[in-house]
């Protein structure tokens, strides 16, 4: 099916939200608890799908649920759809400090994205699982097996920790840390490497493997994956006998 055509816009700078404007039937679909506000003539319903196939039966909603769990994802995805003659907004935020990015499907064709980083799109938008052929790519490269495809013609969007950055690859090989990878063009090849020297393995804190995209394409970067934020705060609570809880308050 053709997606639904939507209107938007994103407020804010470091703490990003994205409200987007429906006509009637128009529906947006999210993520579970992604949703920020919205107008009371919005219809939300929980579904088993993303709704990009309206034959699909009842093991093709299973097969795809069955996928989900892969991705440690929910289930089900929130349908928005307004209900009036009447414009009506929704709005959805990221869920940490960062940058979100509206992106056109119809203009970059399939987009291969780190699981964690969609956030919304038009109905008719298909999200799928992406495996990496190489199987070293999962069992090293932490989060890299199992990544997210979205495909169709209409907006999409995707947030990122920190600041996003694209890179256009022109038949070039670049070389990320895996939590700074969020989406990328179909067509580049994408695998993890083993660092070449000992000493970096252990003293250079780049970590042991790193993620290669090589060919020609679109890459976007993050420069502050959330994993690297939440090792920073985890590593500044005060460990020891005097903790303290917030239930003895």
């Amino acid at each position: 099916m053709n997606s639904h055509e939507i209107d938007y816009e994103i407020f804010g700078d470091s703490m990003q939200v994205v409200e987007i404007e429906l006509d009637k039937d128009e529906t947006v679909i999210a993520e579970a608890g992604m949703m920020s506000w919205m107008d009371s003539n919005i219809k939300f319903e929980t579904k088993a799908g993303d709704g990009s196939s309206l034959n699909e039966g009842f093991f093709g909603k299973v097969w795809g649920m069955g996928k989900r769990l892969l991705t440690r994802e929910s289930l089900f995805m929130t349908h928005f759809t307004n209900t009036v003659d009447k414009k009506q907004k929704v709005a959805f935020a990221s869920p940490f400090p960062g940058k979100i990015m509206a992106v056109d499907l119809k203009e970059t064709g399939k987009l291969i994205c780190q699981k964690d980083s969609f956030l919304c799109a038009a109905r008719g938008t298909k999200l799928d699982l992406e495996f990496n052929k190489r199987l070293t790519s999962g069992f090293f490269g932490g989060e890299g097996f199992i990544l997210q495809s979205l495909s169709g013609d209409g907006k999409a969007f995707i947030h990122a920790g920190g600041t996003i950055v694209k890179k256009e690859l022109k038949d070039e090989k670049l070389i990320v840390d895996t939590g700074s990878l969020v989406a990328f063009t179909e067509g580049l090849e994408y695998k993890v490497e083993v660092s070449s020297s000992i000493k970096s393995m252990l003293f250079g804190g780049e970590g042991i493997f790193l993620t290669t995209l090589e060919g020609t394409g679109t890459v976007y970067l993050q420069s502050l994956p959330f994993s690297r934020l939440a090792d920073r705060i985890i590593a500044q609570i005060p460990k020891g006998e005097g903790h303290f809880d917030i239930a003895d308050k």
